[in-house]
């Protein structure tokens, strides 16, 4: 038989339960802090197919992640609002 992670009552310890908690708690700081720095990063017109071109219909100023007057919430620099990427999303009427 396999001995699997057991607490015994005498090794439970207010020390114990309190350095575990901060323990959570930093790990946990530390990963909301690199989930906020990922989302943070843009991504190359070139990685997106951006194109200062509409594609049909669908441009720039008709995307959901578009942010007047000229960028993008994944796209990083310029953004022309009669441009077109691959992630194009149409905003919600």
């Amino acid at each position: 038989m396999t001995k699997a992670l057991q607490v015994r009552p005498d090794e439970l310890s207010r020390r114990t339960i309190l350095l575990r908690g901060v323990a959570c708690a930093a790990g946990a700081a530390t990963l909301l802090s690199q989930v906020k720095d990922a989302k943070a990063a843009k991504m190359a017109p070139a990685a997106a197919g951006y194109q200062d071109s509409p594609k049909g219909a669908q441009q720039c100023d008709g995307c959901a992640l578009f942010q007047a007057p000229n960028a993008c919430q994944l796209v990083d620099g310029s953004i022309s609002p009669s441009g077109w990427c691959k992630f194009f999303a149409k905003k919600a009427s």
